[in-house]
């Protein structure tokens, strides 16, 4: 059963929202991806968030360009964590996604990360399922070690070639 669902509301989404399956895979979380609108599919998604909640999943990742009703459907369907994708696109380069995903109605929560920030939903993802899993928490510590590592190396490389 996956833990994690990704969802967006077209294909089009896949290219921002692969950098979440991409973490998932790199902390070897199992998920699955699906593609449904809140629009033209709004039956065939509330069946998916049912059905995922019912395997056992546990959290969605949802991303959403635009009018990004998808994660906010979706959250209205389930008592699972949802996290919100706001997708860049259209007019306004993802901030009206920002906007309507982030300003829920009280009492149906979305977490919402930065536009085209599915890296950061699933590392998100990842530390809520990490509250009861040791060895992911152990995982996830060793990322952030690592990150800091490589910020340490890349400011070394930088004070070695200002002194040449």
């Amino acid at each position: 059963m996956a833990s994690v669902g990704v969802v967006m509301g077209s294909d089009s989404d896949f290219a921002v929202m692969e950098e979440a399956v991409k973490i998932l895979r790199q902390f070897a979380v199992s998920y699955e991806v699906k593609v449904s609108s809140a629009h033209r599919t709004l039956k065939r998604t509330i069946q998916w968030v049912e059905d995922f909640e019912r395997r056992g999943g546990r959290i969605i990742i949802a991303g959403a360009g635009m009018a990004a009703h998808l994660p906010g459907v979706i959250a209205g369907a389930t008592t699972l964590p949802v996290i919100g994708v706001p997708i860049k696109s259209g007019a306004l380069d993802g901030v009206d996604a920002l906007y309507a995903i982030v300003q829920m109605p009280p009492g149906i929560p979305v977490a919402t990360v930065g536009i085209n920030g599915a890296r950061n939903a699933a590392l998100l993802a990842v530390e809520m399922l990490a509250l009861q899993d040791q060895n992911l928490k152990e995982a996830l510590q060793k990322f952030r070690q690592d990150m800091a590592e490589q910020v340490e190396a890349k400011d070394k490389a930088l004070q070695a070639k200002l002194e040449s």
